[in-house]
């Protein structure tokens, strides 16, 4: 079991560590698969290590319990323990141009989904840049972020998924869990493994074809799985003002087009999406 972890709620099990490190059988990709009892942040965490011991890619680190875990804007994330699948992994693209690396959270969202609708069951859909909806109530979020490592730079992508939170545990009233949605599984080992696996597959097709969101399919797969596309939106720009209007799609840099009130198109690189109903 993760290191220091008791076996104190039999619905809630800890992480095996042993059996993370089976994702990992036959893999191209992952070389590690770490878990831990509790730490702040695997994001952080995984980032350190990475410049440290200018680690190649394909490491993975997931924690029972993440106390201070970080979202876009400055936003802190936590959880009850073992009640979510808090993971970081490192991935570093180098033979794609930099200017394609905005695609990297959108492609983990795909992974999600493609977990969440053929093991746990669920019409997950995703919103602009980097959450994941069940019935438009948030379920998981991700968070990008660039590592300067001797080596080169890398990216540290860190996924944090709602499993078995109670109503009366969600952090904000708009957000959901896997259990709460009717999931098939709430298994963490289960879905951990899964993640992987599609992440990998997700991953290696877009670096196959050196980042192209066209030639790897990432970019229509996104278009027709993201369920800002067509809807009026509120976007909070990272300068602090809003943006409103209409979401018209998502261009091959990964920036979402939005048509304002007065007609005029904008390409977001970044930005916070409210969906207005």
């Amino acid at each position: 079991m993760a290191e220091g972890s008791e076996w104190t709620d039999l619905n809630r099990p800890p992480l095996v560590a042993g059996g993370a490190n089976r994702a990992i059988t036959g893999s191209a990709l992952w070389r590690e698969v770490t878990v831990v009892a509790e730490t702040g942040s695997t994001n952080e965490d995984l980032a350190a290590r990475a410049v440290e011991g200018d680690l190649a890619e394909g490491v993975a680190l997931a924690a029972d319990h993440q106390v201070a875990g970080r979202g876009r804007l400055g936003r802190t994330w936590t959880a009850p323990p073992r009640t979510a699948l808090a993971v970081s992994v490192l991935l570093a693209p180098r033979a794609v141009d930099p200017g394609r690396r905005s695609w990297l959270p959108l492609l983990t969202g795909l992974a999600v989904l493609d977990v969440l609708q053929s093991v746990a069951g669920l019409p997950a859909r995703l919103k602009w840049p980097n959450d994941v909806l069940v019935d438009e109530r948030k379920v998981a979020g991700i968070l990008a972020e660039l590592v300067a490592q001797p080596s080169g730079a890398a990216v540290v992508v860190g996924l944090g998924l709602n499993v078995t939170l109670d109503e009366d545990e969600l952090p904000v009233p708009t957000a959901t869990s896997l259990r709460l949605a009717g999931a098939a599984t709430t298994d963490r080992q289960v879905l951990l493994h899964a993640y992987l696996r599609a992440l990998e597959h997700r991953y290696a097709r877009w670096r196959a074809a050196a980042g192209d969101p066209r030639a790897s399919g990432i970019g229509a797969a996104y278009r027709e799985a993201c369920t800002t596309l067509g809807r009026k939106v509120v976007v909070q720009l990272p300068a602090g003002e809003d943006l409103t209007g209409t979401a018209e799609g998502v261009d091959d840099e990964g920036r979402l087009l939005v048509r304002d009130d007065e007609g005029h198109s904008h390409a977001l690189a970044a930005g916070d999406v409210r969906h207005v109903r």
